[in-house]
């Protein structure tokens, strides 16, 4: 029993020396909370009172962590408008590459894979496939590099120049002339044919809705008529309107589009393959 005893001694520990041995020095701190909505002081910015109630109650009561905020937020600021500041802008404009996979994008997507094929076909020819594509689907996405060299801001201050200088009788006579201005649309129209077997063919119509006092609906009745055949308004790339006229009536339209709704033949195109060839 004696040597149980004290083996026992030798090999146990107690309970109370084992505690003590693992136990460590917890640190206590104290974390202020804004009396107005409850939160710590760096998060009532977020809130909806911090104008109102919070940023009063803690200038106040704790000016020293006030200013430290204050700082703190300031030095964000700071360099969040020095890292935009200092964000490069594009070196060079877009390569004609660059300018298709922009336009593609922005109209038909679907064309974007074969740039490639279309820059081979048109090598040497850049510039008049980009006016066709303009007349055919709209303007030009814009390049960035040419787009951060334009300084709006003397634009803008000339006009408020102008306007300071101007008595209030003048001022109204030029609102009043601004509001009777009337922007004009430049009158386009490409008519485009597209077999879909060896047999049949639509005749597709866009710009009709450049053409001034003319209803789309109108138009896509009078072409059903002369044509004796089907003919529809649809929606086409770029937020534009098409009339789609069963047959190959390229030509015949382009006529009739001039003698009918009195278009002058310059301003109507035929698209050949992609060239677009005016019909006059």
């Amino acid at each position: 029993p004696a040597q149980a005893q004290k083996f026992s001694t030798l090999n146990i520990p107690s309970q109370t020396h084992r505690t003590r041995e693992e136990m460590t020095t917890i640190e206590v701190r104290t974390v202020l909370y804004c009396k107005a909505c409850g939160m710590p002081p760096e998060y009532c910015e977020y809130g909806p009172d911090y104008e109102t109630h919070c940023k009063p109650w803690l200038k106040k009561t704790h000016p020293d962590i006030y200013a430290k905020l204050k700082a703190a937020r300031k030095g964000k600021v700071e360099e969040a408008e020095a890292d935009e500041k200092e964000a490069p802008g594009p070196t060079e404009p877009w390569t004609t590459e660059q300018r298709l996979q922009a336009f593609y994008g922005k109209y038909m997507p679907e064309k974007v894979d074969g740039i490639p094929a279309i820059l081979e076909k048109y090598a040497g020819k850049e510039q008049k496939l980009f006016v066709a594509l303009v007349k055919k689907y709209g303007p030009e996405p814009e390049d960035p590099y040419y787009a951060n060299q334009n300084d709006d801001d003397d634009d803008n201050s000339d006009d408020d120049s102008l306007n300071a200088g101007m008595s209030k009788m003048d001022t109204k006579k030029r609102r009043g002339a601004t509001a009777k201005t009337v922007h004009k649309v430049d009158t386009r129209v490409i008519i485009q044919k597209i077999s879909r077997n060896r047999k049949k063919a639509v005749t597709i119509v866009v710009g009709m809705d450049t053409v001034p006092d003319v209803k789309l609906k109108d138009v896509s009745k009078a072409f059903s008529k002369r044509f004796a055949g089907s003919s529809s308004v649809k929606d086409a790339a770029g937020g534009k309107k098409e009339i789609i006229l069963q047959g190959d009536h390229q030509d015949e339209a382009a006529a009739f589009i001039v003698d009918k709704f009195k278009v002058p033949g310059d301003a109507v195109f035929l698209d050949m393959d992609g060239d677009f060839v005016p019909f006059a």
